[in-house]
C-alpha cells in the first residue's frame, strides 16, 4: 500500500474523517484525537499494513508507524482529512497543556530532574563502561603480568575516565538542573566531597572518607547550596553579590556536608556492614537467606548513598581469614537485576530513545557496570529501578543459601564467574540466572508508564 492508501485506510479504521477532531505526530507516532474513541477498530488498525503498534494514552490514538514514515502518513491524512478539523499549533498547544498537568506531580518531576543529571552523561557511562569491563576480564585473565603493563594502565585510566570526576560532573548537571546561577558551584562541592585531601580531617575522633554519602550526597549538597544561594540573591546588596553569594554558599554547604552528611551517613554504613556479614555468614540457613535477599535489595540504594564503602574491608577481611568473600556474589545481584529490569523495559516501550539507550547499556551491565542502566533506564522509569532491587533479592538468596564466595574483588557480574571458589560457578550461575529472570518478572509486575517520544 502507498502511504495515500494507508492514510485513507486509516481515517476509515478510526471511524471516517467526521470523527477526528485533530492530527499531529511525533518522532514515531501519528496521533488522533477523536470524538467517539468507541467508533475506533482497535484491532483492525493494529492489523492494518505498515501499522508497528497502538497505544491509548493521553486521550489520544497514537498509530506507531516508525521514524520517517509517520510524517509522509500524517501529511497523507491531513490532506484527505481537509479543513473540517483543527490540525496544527492549537492541538498540539492543547495536547502538550494537558500533558505538563498530567505529569506534573513531585514523584515525576524529582525523577525528571535526577534523569537530566544523569542523561548528559550516559554516553560517557556506555563508552568507559565496556572498556573497564574489558579490562577487568584482562586483569582476571593475565593477573599481574597484564597489571604491570603500559597498555593495561592506559586502558585503565581511559576506563576510570568518568568515575574518577563523575562526582564533578554530577554536581555541575544538578547544579543546573535545580536553577543555579552559578552551575560550577555544584562541580567544586562535588570534587571537595570526593577530594583525597578529606582522608586526612578527623571530625569526631574518625577519619573522613573521600566519596563517603556517594552521588546522592553531591546531589543533596547541591541541593542545599541552591537554596542558599537564593537566599542571598534576596538579601545580599548587588554590588556585593559576587563576593558574598559564592562565599556564603559554599562555606555553609560544604560545613554542612562533613559535619553532619558525612559522619551520619559513616556510622550508618559501619553498622550495616557490620550486620550485613555477621547475618549473610551465620550458620542459620533461613537467616542467612533472609539476609542475603535484603542485602541484595538493597544494595543498589546502599550504592547511591555511599553506604557500600563499609563493606569492602569486610570483603578483604572475609579474603583473607577464610579464603573468599560470600558478600561479593550477593550483591553483584543487583547489577545482574538490573540487566533482567532492561530487558523488561525494551520489550515493553514503544518509545525509540529509550529502547536505543537500554540495548546500549546492556552490555556493559552483564559485564558487571551497572551505571548506564541505572541512571539512564531503570532509577528515571522508577518501578523498574524497584523490580531490579526485588530481583536482585531472589539472586541474594540463592547465592546466600548456597554459600557462594569470591577469592578476589574487582570483578562483579558475569565475569565473576571466574573468582567464584570451591568450584561453585555452576551455583554461581544459577544465582545469576535467578537475578536477570527475578528483575525481569518484578519489573513485568509492577509496569511503567512509557515516556512520550
Amino acid at each position: 500500500m502507498t502511504n495515500q492508501e494507508i492514510a485513507k485506510n486509516l481515517i476509515k479504521l478510526v471511524g471516517g474523517k467526521e470523527n477526528i477532531k485533530s492530527i499531529t505526530h511525533c518522532m514515531t507516532r501519528c496521533r488522533l484525537e477523536l470524538l467517539d474513541y468507541s467508533k475506533a477498530d482497535i484491532e483492525k488498525i493494529k492489523r492494518a499494513e505498515g501499522t508497528l503498534g497502538v497505544v491509548q494514552a493521553e486521550g489520544q490514538l497514537q498509530v506507531i508507524y516508525g521514524p520517517g514514515k509517520v510524517n509522509k502518513i500524517t501529511e497523507e491524512v491531513k490532506k484527505l482529512v481537509g479543513n473540517k478539523v483543527v490540525i496544527g499549533e492549537d492541538a498540539v498547544a492543547e495536547t502538550k497543556a494537558r500533558l505538563k498537568e498530567k505529569n506534573n506531580t513531585k514523584f515525576k518531576n524529582v525523577l525528571k530532574k535526577l534523569g537530566n543529571v544523569f542523561i548528559p552523561l550516559i554516553p560517557l557511562f556506555v563508552a568507559c563502561g565496556l572498556v573497564l569491563a574489558i579490562n577487568n576480564i584482562a586483569n582476571v585473565y593475565f593477573g599481574d603480568v597484564y597489571k604491570s603493563t603500559t597498555a593495561a594502565q592506559i586502558i585503565a585510566l581511559i576506563g576510570n575516565g568518568v568515575f574518577s570526576i563523575l562526582s564533578v560532573l554530577v554536581g555541575v548537571n544538578a547544579a543546573k538542573e535545580f536553577g543555579s546561577q552559578m552551575p560550577m558551584m555544584g562541580g567544586v562541592l562535588g570534587g571537595i566531597l570526593s577530594s583525597s585531601a578529606l582522608a586526612g580531617i578527623t571530625l569526631f575522633g574518625k577519619e573522613l572518607t573521600p566519596g563517603r554519602g556517594g552521588i546522592i550526597s553531591v546531589i543533596l549538597v547541591v541541593v542545599l547550596s541552591v537554596y542558599i544561594e537564593k537566599i542571598c540573591k534576596k538579601f545580599v546588596p548587588d554590588v556585593l553579590d559576587l563576593f558574598i553569594t559564592p562565599l556564603v554558599t559554599l562555606s555553609l554547604s560544604v560545613l554542612v556536608a562533613l559535619f553532619v552528611l558525612q559522619p551520619v551517613g559513616g556510622f550508618i554504613s559501619d553498622s550495616i556492614g557490620v550486620l550485613v556479614a555477621q547475618t549473610v555468614a551465620s550458620d542459620n540457613s533461613i537467616v542467612s537467606i533472609i539476609s542475603g535477599a535484603v542485602s541484595g535489595g538493597l544494595f543498589l540504594p546502599l550504592v547511591m548513598t555511599g553506604m557500600h564503602q563499609a563493606l569492602t574491608p569486610i570483603h578483604a577481611d572475609l579474603i583473607a581469614t577464610v579464603g573468599f568473600t560470600v558478600l561479593l556474589p550477593i550483591l553483584a545481584t543487583a547489577g545482574m537485576a538490573q540487566v533482567g529490569a532492561t530487558i523488561a523495559v525494551i520489550k515493553r516501550t514503544k518509545n525509540e530513545r529509550l529502547k536505543k539507550t537500554a540495548k546500549n547499556g546492556l552490555v556493559p551491565g552483564v559485564l558487571g557496570i551497572g551505571e548506564p542502566l541505572i541512571y539512564g533506564v531503570t532509577l528515571p522509569l522508577g518501578k523498574p529501578f524497584i523490580g531490579a532491587c526485588l530481583g536482585a533479592a531472589v539472586g541474594g538468596a540463592v547465592m546466600a543459601m548456597f554459600k557462594v564466595g569470591a577469592v578476589a574483588l574487582g570483578v562483579s557480574g558475569l565475569p565473576l564467574a571466574l573468582l567464584i571458589a570451591d568450584g561453585k560457578m555452576v551455583v554461581f550461575l544459577v544465582g545469576v540466572i535467578a537475578s536477570y529472570v527475578g528483575g525481569y518478572l518484578f519489573t513485568n509486575i509492577l509496569g511503567f508508564e512509557d515516556p512520550v517520544e
